[in-house]
């Protein structure tokens, strides 16, 4: 613990002093305290605001569904296996969650019906348990309050004025005047880090491709989409729309309709709304208020309108300036900008979470480590710095390449492919580390994760998965200037999902006919068997361990019973 005040500042007593101190208490600050705390470091959780509060980042992932389980096996934290479903945040947390059972892409054009043929959607295998839309203001407040029940010290709207270090620690005083002494300083505070600011940390511009601003609320009354498309049922998909994160996609934007209403046990009438168009095609007006903004939009769509038929909004509207932001460097000596403080990119593909918790693996595991030795320096935590600017690199090549090819349906369809073949190995082998401590309790197979070629790619081993990955955006950025058409475009894309040996045969990702993703239980065998018995190598490490995973925990499970 550090006793000692920085060179010729004041003396600071013991009770204000600390091992870490983390700016931001929502998911990435909370739970991150909560793994410090839980192996004994004293942590102080310090925000501006106050739980519960509003917060968007409500649809899950599979890969977030898996970080949530390592992290909860790992540092031994049942508490935070209530978020990894809709039915146990339902059961731990309270009946305003919502149900995820796929993720829907539908294209829309100005002034037109769409076109049922002109979708795509990736449902969730029944065979595992739901993911949710996520209620961030329970959600978030659920797990302040676990850091606290750990150990977690905190002060809510206490705003940090000034930040500051030296060989010792770092010290943060507070608007109050109240000052605070730590070995580590985590900022998960966001966009507005006063880390990033001390250090002139964004880069200026953000150095990302792709562009793109965003208004948002929550609102009662949506309407389901499966009400109002008058599709006819045979050319529907097989989850309901209203089921899942709907996406209606437009020229170089896209709504969300995230409801929390879709799960039998909810008793949450909202339904979180969102628009997200790059502010280059659409500047953003002086002349209109953000919902004025919006109903311009729903007048172009037709059928998107009809889902707002009656419905209000329960909060004031959100409109922001360009979303996109990064920083030129993400650790330093004793100090992390954490996920969202570090950079941000779209809400696109729902990433943002799943990304977070990955950092917060990566970051504590190393933290709890110096806490033992003293070592803070930055090159100790290295690997955080190229995991966290890869995730933002990585999601803005497939994001930047999605709202390009929104305009042309074949070129979306092919692109809706190429982020979805590799989710199943992606969280494949998070779960086959997962299984493997389970079963002897060794850490060292989570740091195997961290061996990995690409930190970042959400199937980091794999070369082939990456040359895919930036041949896809090659193209559509050849589409974007003209250089191809659309159907060009696509049929590059088509051929390299068909010519790749780690594209999964049996889920349909190579046949372009196949616009709705759905494996059943039978069909998650077969691939089982593919990806252990007849795939390439890369795959076939992959498939062949995590099938053992599974037989071997379920006779784990059998004798304990």
């Amino acid at each position: 613990m550090v006793t000692k005040p920085p060179e010729g500042g004041p003396e600071i007593p013991e009770k204000a002093t600390y091992d870490v101190i983390i700016l931001g208490t929502g998911l990435a600050g909370s739970v991150t305290g909560t793994v410090l705390a839980r192996h004994g470091a004293r942590v102080l959780l310090v925000d501006a605001a106050a739980h519960p509060r509003f917060a968007i980042g409500e649809s899950m992932t599979p890969q977030l569904v898996e970080w949530i389980h390592i992290l909860s096996e790992r540092h031994d934290i049942p508490e935070l296996k209530s978020l990894s479903s809709v039915t146990a945040s339902t059961r731990d947390i309270g009946p305003t969650f919502g149900t995820k059972a796929h993720f829907g892409f539908m294209k829309h054009e100005e002034g037109k019906e769409p076109d049922p043929r002109e979708a795509t959607q990736l449902a969730l295998p029944k065979i595992f348990l739901h993911n949710s839309h996520m209620f961030r203001q329970d959600s978030d407040a659920f797990m302040f309050h676990v850091a606290v029940k750990y150990g977690c010290v905190a002060r809510q709207n206490w705003r940090a004025t000034d930040v500051d270090f030296d060989a010792g620690g770092v010290t943060v005083t507070g608007q109050n005047g109240e000052v605070f002494r730590a070995q580590y300083l985590v900022d998960a505070s966001g966009f507005r880090s006063p880390l990033a600011q001390k250090f002139d940390l964004r880069d200026q511009p953000a150095r990302f491709k792709h562009h793109s601003r965003s208004m948002f609320t929550h609102y009662v009354g949506i309407k389901p989409f499966d009400d109002v498309s008058g599709h006819p049922k045979a050319l529907r998909p097989p989850a309901d729309w209203h089921t899942g994160t709907m996406h209606h996609l437009i020229d170089r934007g896209w709504f969300w309709i995230i409801p929390f209403d879709n799960h039998p046990k909810s008793r949450n009438p909202l339904c979180s709304v969102g628009l997200t168009i790059d502010e280059r095609t659409y500047p953003k007006p002086k002349d209109l208020t953000p919902e004025q903004e919006f109903a311009q939009f729903l007048d172009k769509y037709p059928a998107v309108k009809r889902q707002f038929e009656g419905a209000g909004r329960v909060r004031e509207w959100v409109s922001t300036d360009r979303l996109q932001y990064s920083s030129k460097q993400t650790i330093g000596d004793r100090w992390c900008l954490m996920s969202h403080a570090a950079g941000f990119l779209d809400p696109l593909f729902s990433r943002g979470l799943s990304n977070t918790f990955e950092v917060v693996d990566a970051l504590t595991s190393r933290l709890l480590d110096a806490l033992k030795d003293g070592d803070f320096s930055a090159e100790r935590f290295e690997y955080v710095e190229r995991l966290e600017q890869g995730l933002l690199r990585y999601n803005d090549e497939i994001v930047n390449s999605s709202f390009i090819a929104f305009s042309h349906f074949r070129l979306w369809n092919a692109l809706f492919r190429v982020w979805g073949a590799f989710i199943s190995p992606g969280v494949m082998r998070l779960t086959r580390a997962r299984l493997k401590y389970v079963r002897d309790g060794d850490p060292r197979h989570f740091k195997e994760l961290e061996e990995t070629q690409f930190p970042g790619l959400w199937w980091p081993e794999s070369d082939k998965f990456k040359t895919l990955l930036e041949a896809t955006a090659e193209t559509c950025e050849k589409y974007e200037v003209g250089a191809l058409t659309g159907d060009e475009a696509a049929d590059i894309v088509f051929k390299l999902l068909r010519d790749s040996d780690i594209v999964n045969p049996v889920f349909g990702w190579k046949d372009e006919e196949k616009r709705f993703v759905a494996p059943s239980t039978v069909t998650m065998a077969r691939f089982l068997y593919w990806a252990s018995v007849q795939a390439p190598e890369e795959v076939h490490a992959i498939g062949r361990e995590f099938l053992l995973g599974i037989l071997k925990a379920g006779a784990k499970v059998r004798k304990l019973l």
